[in-house]
């Protein structure tokens, strides 16, 4: 049986052992790419690849569960397994990571009262549900029972959220209920307050930074009871917003001698090797001063690309690590070639409020209700009201709503409001006939990853809608996570200016990964073949979205853009290059 320990080293099978790691979210990968990424890593030099384990992806309904496709956790941990690599587990349920919520489910938050992250016995619960399924997978494939699993974690970073050892203590002992037997690790900030908060007895802390080494090593080694330095998040780059002004990108000259002193001193885990992508709805965003959500692309300055091509950075990095151990060589066995499949011209139209009965049926309240009340948890919803006593609108505002708002009057829009501007009094001055049609269409822009906003992060309008001076009732509510575009009907018709979906279509003889420019589009997102490829805004820094080859298919393929401000173009182009680098 084999054998990893913790004492004042890493120990494999009685042998000190240096963890040479890179981080892969297998979700943000298609998984035709997973044996790629992972050999390119192997060839780096590298003995173990990291991953989160998204909850929100694997639970995406109370409940329901999905480990398949891009969500083989399981194929994916073996194929390392294949390829020579040991694999660290961070399970957490929180993860950060620049994702929706952190990781967490958005039906979290449709309870009232929910806490998070703290020994609050509903979120436990959900907890101890979720890790049973989970741990059914993940516990057979640890080192001991013939699997590559060799560390896990408890947590994350938790001590930039909270104190509550109690709750760090429950999560490490659900983790030894569900069959963890392998040791524990914790990740924290390398200060003296993020490690004191984060750690729990029988976990290693370690810490995650992207500069310093040395000085963040000597804070560390308070806290490692002479156990391993290990930095577990070495943040090589960064991530993008929008709006953000341009492209992150790390210092390579001092990342270079950072993980040459890391190596010397301890272990790392590289943080990102290759980031991939946000499909979807689940960017996560920031929130200091501003709301800030971040773009479909998790490029973050990597290692390799978004696209898994090879950077500077690999090269320097290989160099470095081939100080510490033998470069193995690997043959790549994935062909993957990029395609310019040109410039597409739109073959349909239809406007959202001409196809919105064919999208969902009508909820009706008195008062307005967040998504999540609704059972939906990504996308779009809107809100329709009639306006019968009011003489005239002169102000409005709308009262615990998140995150983008436009606002229509008879289908035409009158005003969009982000952020903080949705409580702010919102001037209009527009005289209304008796019965005017308001909607409103709320975008969630990604919900909150880090710190205590995560609570409040409902989407859509939890409390009202304020017009002049009054509360404005009675509305009818339509669910839009935009997972059901195969009911649009495109003979409905179509209104200039308003959101509307675009039907493109294109045929491939040889698939390749490509990529949509949406130069001279507004705002929205795009799919392929019913995949939802993520979010474009013309604010950048993005300006193409990736598409690799696997979502293509021989033969004629079909891309829907739905744009809601009314900005487009009559073409899109699918170019063989990426707008980074």
């Amino acid at each position: 049986m084999q054998q990893f320990d913790i004492r004042d080293d890493f120990y494999l099978n009685g042998e000190k052992f240096k963890i040479i790691s890179g981080a892969i979210h297998y979700f943000r990968i298609v998984p035709e790419y997973w044996r790629d990424r992972l050999e390119k890593l192997k060839a780096m030099g590298c003995n173990t690849v990291e991953t989160y384990v998204a909850w929100n992806m694997h639970e995406p309904k109370k409940g329901q569960y999905c480990f398949e496709g891009m969500l083989d956790l399981k194929r994916f941990i073996l194929l390392a397994q294949e390829l020579g690599l040991y694999v660290v587990v961070r399970p957490s349920p929180y993860i950060c990571a620049e994702w929706e919520l952190g990781g967490l489910p958005g039906w979290l938050l449709a309870e009232d009262g929910m806490r998070l992250r703290a020994c609050y016995e509903p979120f436990l619960k959900h907890v101890r549900d979720y890790y049973q399924v989970l741990f059914q997978i993940l516990a057979p494939l640890q080192l001991p029972y013939g699997g590559p699993i060799i560390l896990m974690q408890v947590e994350n970073e938790y001590g930039y959220y909270g104190e509550d050892h109690n709750y760090m203590e429950t999560m490490k002992q659900i983790m030894l209920n569900n069959g963890v037997v392998v040791p524990f690790v914790t990740s924290d900030g390398p200060n003296d307050e993020s490690l004191s908060c984060g750690s729990t007895k029988g976990a290693l802390p370690t810490g995650n930074f992207g500069s310093g080494t040395e000085e963040r090593f000597q804070i560390l080694k308070k806290y490692t009871d002479g156990g391993p330095l290990m930095c577990t998040e070495f943040w090589v780059g960064w991530f993008d917003h929008w709006g953000n002004g341009g492209h992150m990108t790390g210092n390579l000259e001092q990342s270079t001698v950072d993980l040459d002193k890391m190596l010397e001193l301890g272990s790392v885990n590289i943080y990102m090797f290759v980031g991939g992508t946000n499909f979807g709805f689940m960017n996560g965003s920031n929130y200091y001063d501003e709301l800030t959500p971040d773009v479909t692309s998790y490029d973050y300055d990597a290692v390799l690309t978004e696209a898994g091509d090879f950077t500077m950075k690999y090269y320097k990095y290989r160099d470095v690590i081939a100080k510490y151990t033998t470069i193995l060589k690997v043959n790549f066995s994935t062909k993957i070639v990029k395609k310019s499949y040109g410039t597409l011209e739109i073959k349909e139209k239809v406007g959202l409020f001409e196809t919105l009965l064919d999208l969902g049926e009508p909820i009706y309240d008195t008062f307005t209700k967040p998504m999540e009340k609704l059972n939906q948890n990504y996308g779009y919803i809107l809100y329709r009201s009639r306006l019968e006593r009011e003489q005239g609108i002169d102000s409005i505002r709308l009262h615990g709503a998140n995150d983008r708002a436009n606002i229509f009057l008879n289908q035409k829009m009158i005003a969009t409001l982000y952020d903080r501007e949705l409580l702010e009094e919102k001037k209009v001055e527009l005289p209304i006939e008796k019965g005017a049609q308001l909607d409103i269409l709320v975008e969630n822009m990604g919900r909150v990853n880090f710190g205590p906003r995560m609570e409040n992060q409902r989407k859509g309008i939890a409390q009202c809608v304020q017009i002049n001076g009054h509360m404005h009732y009675n509305w009818e509510h339509y669910c839009l996570p935009l997972d059901n575009l195969e009911k649009l009907d495109f003979t409905k018709g179509y209104t200039e200016g308003a959101p509307a979906f675009y039907k493109f279509s294109f045929e491939v003889e040889e698939v390749g990964d490509t990529f949509l420019d949406f130069e001279g589009w507004g705002k929205g997102c795009a799919f392929l073949n019913g995949f939802n490829l993520g979010r474009y805004w013309e604010v950048g820094p993005q300006k193409r979205l990736y598409i690799p080859a696997p979502l293509l298919k021989k033969g004629w393929n079909e891309i829907i853009m739905f744009e809601t401000e009314g900005k487009v173009r009559n073409t899109i182009e699918l170019k063989d290059e990426s707008d980074v680098g």
